[in-house]
């Protein structure tokens, strides 16, 4: 067996997650949690000033985003570095993810002026290039290949374009006729169309991982704005800070409470012989 092999599987083999029911749930109340933590940080605590402020630039969303990306890079830098799944690290880092994400999009959406279709079309465009490089660097995005610090890079790279998308798509269909509540239900069924795709035919495991990760950040995005946006323009006007300490707490429970373990990695049973 090649030295280099068993040293991947050894370093860099099981800091993914296990793909579970559990792994879903948890991943919807964090991205929840992403927007409805950036709006707190990014509107209630810093203020938002409006795209025609005449501003600098540095209004809410964008120092929100500098916090909270200086944060993202320092707990990848720690789950890159790590030799072994961590629930209590993944997790964290993917919060964020989906917090960064949440005023980044905001920012360039509203802040920058492109606009949710704007904003949404090229976060896609973002996240195809950053498949199709990863793809093409190391020959594939399956999750349950992450043997090295290169593809975990590529990995963190990608969810946190993702999560960005997300935050735009959901922003964009909530803004129309169909409000928060109905863009939840959209992207909630779309979700269930993609698991019984899953369930009932032989359609690439890989790519229908990838469409649900991207979709449950709009389904998050829009039941945060649900719960905390003004019921003037369709919300509950739940507090932010109360709303991101609730979910929060249920993302801690689950932790505690829902088995946490990593995925299964090919190279582990050749390590293992």
């Amino acid at each position: 067996m090649r030295d280099d092999v068993a040293d991947g599987a050894a370093g860099h083999v099981g800091k993914v997650p296990a793909v579970t029911l559990g792994f879903w749930v948890i991943k919807v109340l964090a991205t929840t949690l992403g927007e409805t933590g950036g709006d707190a940080v990014s509107m209630t605590w810093l203020g938002e000033t409006t795209p025609n402020a005449g501003s600098s630039g540095f209004n809410g969303y964008l120092v929100g985003t500098a916090i909270f990306g200086f944060l993202l890079i320092a707990l990848v830098s720690l789950q890159v570095r790590a030799r072994r799944f961590n629930p209590w690290l993944y997790w964290a880092t993917i919060i964020a993810s989906t917090t960064a994400g949440t005023t980044l999009a905001d920012f360039a959406t509203r802040s920058i002026g492109l606009g949710y279709p704007g904003g949404s079309l090229l976060l896609f465009g973002l996240v195809l290039a950053s498949l199709f490089t990863w793809h093409r660097a190391l020959g594939s995005v399956d999750v349950n290949r992450i043997a090295t610090a290169e593809a975990e890079t590529f990995y963190w790279i990608t969810i946190t374009f993702s999560q960005t998308l997300g935050t735009a798509l959901g922003d964009w269909v909530a803004d129309g006729s169909l409000g928060y509540s109905g863009a939840a239900l959209v992207f909630g069924g779309a979700l269930a169309v993609l698991a019984a795709l899953y369930f009932t035919t032989g359609i690439s495991r890989v790519l229908l991982f990838w469409a649900a990760f991207i979709l449950t950040r709009p389904l998050g995005a829009t039941v945060g704005d649900f719960l905390d946006k003004p019921v003037a323009k369709g919300g509950l006007e739940f507090s932010r800070p109360l709303a991101t300490a609730v979910l929060a707490g249920a993302i801690l429970l689950l932790i505690l409470v829902v088995p946490q373990r990593a995925g299964k990695h090919p190279q582990e049973k050749v390590a293992a012989q």
